[in-house]
């Protein structure tokens, strides 16, 4: 629940014995915290990021879901990648596109270990990290009969100023491709689009 105290301060209910509560609460958070920044620094959000690409450099990132995927098709493409990545020749392999070229400097299937209480959650994603620190991550879930959906992660550092401007998915390009070709996500599935770009 959100309420407006007289001397406009926000308060957030997340606990379940207000009558009203959000479930998803991250959007609110960031909204906040976002306010928060633009009321302190008295800049627009493109003057406060522009600010902070200057001084640490961009991340960029895309996701491409494909969606309805049938499973069978899915499951052999994770399989086959799997395998392909987790040989230890893999690592050190070229792979270029366009005038960009990446050196694989480690891959493997993520598993996370909790800090707090150990329990470790096994097979969360097949990652290819190159060495200059850009990753491609292949998830895949809802298996059943009604389809798979295959979600493709990548991201890449960009420290040159002249770089930090441009589109997303232009400066992440070379990075699909490459994800593409080596995953022979087309080939295998039939999806020459995803469904989804975010």
């Amino acid at each position: 629940m959100v309420t407006y105290e007289q001397d406009y301060f926000v308060i957030l209910c997340i606990d379940l014995s207000c009558s009203i509560t959000y479930r998803e609460k991250d959007g609110l958070w960031a909204c906040l915290a976002w306010l928060s920044i633009l009321a302190a620094r008295k800049m627009t959000v493109e003057e406060i990021l522009k600010d902070h690409w200057l001084m640490f450099g961009r991340n960029f990132f895309t996701r491409y879901d494909y969606e309805n995927v049938d499973s069978a098709p899915a499951n052999q493409m994770m399989n086959n990648l799997e395998k392909a990545i987790l040989d230890p020749s893999f690592a050190g392999c070229l792979f270029s596109h366009a005038n960009k070229t990446y050196k694989v400097a480690k891959a493997d299937n993520f598993e996370y270990t909790d800090p707090i209480d150990g329990s470790i959650s096994k097979k969360q994603g097949l990652r290819i990290i190159f060495e200059d620190g850009s990753r491609v991550v292949f998830r895949l879930s809802g298996t059943g009969s009604s389809g798979a959906t295959i979600r493709l992660y990548i991201d890449s550092y960009e420290a040159e100023e002249a770089m930090h401007s441009l589109n997303a998915q232009d400066v992440l390009k070379p990075l699909v491709e490459i994800a593409l070709k080596i995953s022979q996500l087309r080939e295998l599935t039939g999806r020459q689009e995803p469904t989804v770009i975010t």
